[in-house]
């Protein structure tokens, strides 16, 4: 069954209306002058601001707008789950399975508010992205990680002194994720971070 058009235009700003509540989730990163913790709705904006400037480093066929629109959603998630930090020690971990349902159940229901033809195929680009498979998902999920690491060489070292992070976990953690969408990115971001673990 449709829904009228009026059902259908409550349910559309019913999803915008819940996707505002991103704006109250807190990172782990602080924004570039270290004042203040950034939240999640600022990350996904700047997020697509790196796709659409750095385009000329995705690796030929991937679709810079499909990764903008994976990037403006790719952490409403974090509206039920919060963000959970890379470098986070002790409780739910990074990419635990724990979280990993956390985040897929939210999916569920924060896409389920949208009309079926308009939330389940940003249900299914959530999940690519999550997947971490195809070339516009490695180039998402690269950008998603070297914005941080810009954000704290900015901030002068920003949280990895909060989070004990040691160079070889941001190579393990961070580096081999922006690595293989972004190698020359990488190479860059490396030589300014490096210098902040000694």
């Amino acid at each position: 069954m449709t829904d009228s058009p009026h059902t259908r235009l409550a349910r559309q700003f019913a999803f915008l209306t819940e996707a505002d509540r991103l704006k109250t989730v807190l990172r782990g990163t602080t924004i570039t002058d270290g004042a203040r913790r950034e939240n999640s709705g600022e990350h996904s904006w700047h997020l697509a601001l790196y796709a659409l400037v750095l385009a000329d480093q995705a690796p030929e066929g991937v679709s810079v707008e499909r990764v903008i629109r994976m990037l403006l959603i790719h952490d409403l998630v974090e509206i039920d789950v919060g963000d959970v930090p890379i470098h986070s020690q002790g409780g739910a971990a990074h990419g635990s399975a724990a979280v990993q349902a956390a985040e897929a159940a939210a999916a569920e229901r924060i896409f389920g508010l949208l009309p079926p033809d308009i939330g389940a195929p940003l249900l299914a680009l959530w999940q690519e992205f999550e997947a971490n498979e195809t070339p516009d998902a490695v180039f998402a999920k690269s950008l998603d990680r070297v914005q941080p690491v810009l954000q704290n060489i900015a901030a002068g070292g920003g949280t990895w002194t909060e989070y004990q992070v040691t160079w070889p976990q941001l190579e393990e953690r961070v580096g081999t994720k922006i690595a293989r969408g972004l190698p020359r990115v990488w190479d860059w971001v490396a030589a300014r971070a490096r210098p902040f673990f000694g």
